[in-house]
């Protein structure tokens, strides 16, 4: 990580500078210094257990802050929490001025959001429904800094488009956020009652039950990923002419299935799918894939048997839903002249649809031993051309847009080994051939 773009250093001190302008009325406000220091050091000990033993940040303690205090105030909760925070790769000084940076922008921003609305007035006299609306506005604000900021980031840091490195962010951070805004309120209004900061930090134990359910869905699909690259992995060494192509398959079908429309938990079913498309080879002989000389129709016929083979081999991974049914309908053609079954049109289920167009377009713009890429333009070309023949035009038209929109950017997970003369008994399918 000591070769972070130097664009993405220069954007992590641009959000360090405009943090410490966040602060600068602390010098001249009537800062509340106890209540913050407590809330400060409860995050900062909170932050610690909740990234060791469980996920995520802890929301509530920065959002009651921001119910509770002025925005410069708000502000410094934050702030010693994440500079001190555990750091697993480096530069661990960067990461870590950059948590707080972020957190600190955020929290202001929802600070002056809610006060601005007329929150502090409202939680300091229990006024229920008067409190509620300004509460909201600030979940929502606090959730669009950090989508902006992460996007900004992710941008300059992983070379994404910035539309892209944005794209779902808002939406993925606005239902736990939310939650845990309901609890921050809670401890708000409840540090204004009779019973005090004793009281406010009991909502805390509740919290604690739900992040160790988030922590066990977390486990659960590191897990399923894990399970994802150990099948890759299998069927890279077996089938290492097409090395990396099961990650750029899972990718363009990803793009496509966004492009559609599908909501986030299919589009992440989809790119299961078009990862493990081929995971049916560790079924054919290897001598068969790397065969050097014309497959007899015999040996085709064995290796069409690839995605029945793959059908069966994911036939106790539950996680994997419909993607069972891509891996096993990706070689269907819409006018009947696929494999394995011969289905027409819409008897393809979609995921299939959008898998048979990825793993077409990858395999035109890769470079293999026996075949150079074509270029992107001329892949999407011969794609339309094929499009209601071999290839649903949803699919086509909805790559076509999201490459011209975003560009092509494959993410490279392996190096090309440097292998003989390739047979056509590995290579690809090309448009317009059936194997």
């Amino acid at each position: 990580m000591d070769g972070i773009p130097v664009r993405a250093r220069v954007y992590v001190v641009c959000a360090a500078v405009g943090a410490l302008c966040c602060l600068l009325p602390l010098t001249t406000d009537r800062t509340p210094w106890w209540p913050v220091l407590l809330l400060a050091a409860l995050y900062a000990c909170g932050e610690r257990v909740a990234r060791r033993r469980f996920a995520g940040t802890l929301y509530p303690v920065l959002l009651a802050g921001a119910f509770l205090f002025p925005a410069a105030a708000a502000a410094l909760v934050p702030l010693p929490g994440a500079l001190l925070s555990r750091v697993e790769h480096g530069p661990a000084a960067l990461r870590r001025v950059w948590r707080a940076a972020r957190l600190t922008l955020g929290v202001w921003a929802a600070s002056r959001t809610h006060e601005a609305l007329g929150g502090r007035e409202a939680v300091g006299a229990s006024d229920s429904p008067a409190l509620l609306l300004p509460a909201v506005a600030a979940v929502l604000v606090l959730c669009l800094v950090l989508a902006v900021l992460d996007g900004g980031i992710l941008a300059p840091a992983e070379g994404l488009p910035p539309q892209r490195a944005r794209h779902g962010l808002f939406l993925r951070s606005l239902a736990p956020v939310g939650v845990h805004g309901l609890a921050g309120l809670m401890m708000a209004v409840l540090w204004h009652s009779p019973y005090g900061p004793v009281a406010a930090l009991l909502v805390l134990f509740p919290m604690g039950v739900s992040w160790w359910v988030f922590a066990q869905y977390h486990r659960e699909r590191a897990a399923h990923q894990a399970t994802i690259r150990a099948l890759v992995q299998a069927v890279d060494i077996k089938d290492g002419y097409t090395r990396g192509h099961s990650e750029r398959v899972g990718q363009a079908s990803m793009l496509i299935a966004r492009e559609l429309g599908m909501d986030e938990d299919r589009v992440e079913v989809i790119r299961f799918a078009g990862i493990l498309h081929d995971v049916g080879k560790l079924g054919v002989p290897t001598r068969l894939l790397r065969k050097n000389g014309p497959l007899t129709p015999g040996e085709r016929r064995v290796i069409e048997l690839h995605p029945e083979y793959g059908h069966e081999i994911t036939r106790g991974i539950s996680f994997l839903g419909e993607a069972r049914s891509a891996i096993l309908h990706h070689h269907e053609r819409l006018d009947g002249s696929g494999y394995p079954y011969g289905l027409v049109g819409s008897q393809i289920p979609e995921p299939a649809r959008v898998v048979a167009v990825a793993d077409a377009f990858d395999a035109m713009t890769s470079t293999r031993s026996y075949s150079r890429a074509r270029p992107v333009p001329a892949a999407l070309e011969e794609l339309r051309r094929c499009a209601g023949d071999h290839f649903d035009p949803r699919m086509v038209t909805a790559l076509t847009r999201v490459i011209a929109r975003d560009g092509w950017h494959p993410v490279v997970t392996a190096d090309e080994p440097h292998l003989p003369a390739q047979s056509p008994a590995a290579a690809p399918e090309r448009p317009g051939a059936r194997r």
